[in-house]
């Protein structure tokens, strides 16, 4: 693959063109972190304001009214309703799994069929998440399965 990068002059529009025969997910992945520039999260963990990085989040999810951002194995709390950080996560990477928790597919180390159509996702830190069977269907799509 050929790289290709030019400075240009501050008042010109910066652009990123592909040229490919195939969009791979390793290209994609790429893609998708230019376009997520600055997308960083605002949650709150006792009286402090934090900056949270969509790749550093493990999932979401809401609990009475509220809404947890958990991290590696650190949790926030957001402001916003999880449909709204579903929304603005919108991505191959993120995933509404259950009426309560949206996932960050790329913290799944494996999945396993569980009973009642349901599946169940092993995370990188070793906590487990249901998925219902309800959200099997959208979970298969994106893997391909």
């Amino acid at each position: 693959m050929k790289v290709i990068i030019e400075t240009i002059a501050g008042s010109d529009e910066e652009q990123v063109i592909v040229r490919c025969h195939k969009l791979r997910p390793h290209l994609l992945q790429v893609l998708d972190n230019i376009d997520s520039e600055d997308c960083a999260l605002i949650a709150y963990h006792d009286k402090d304001i934090y900056r949270i990085e969509p790749l550093d989040i493990f999932y979401i999810e809401g609990v009475d009214a509220r809404v947890f951002i958990y991290l590696e194995k650190e949790v926030y709390e957001s402001r916003q309703k999880l449909f709204e950080l579903e929304e603005e996560l919108a991505s191959d990477d993120f995933l509404r799994v259950s009426k309560s928790t949206v996932l960050n597919l790329r913290k799944v180390s494996s999945f396993t069929p569980i009973s009642s159509g349901r599946f169940e996702a092993t995370l990188k830190n070793g906590e487990k998440i249901l998925i219902s069977r309800k959200y099997v269907g959208n979970l298969r799509r994106v893997l391909g399965i």
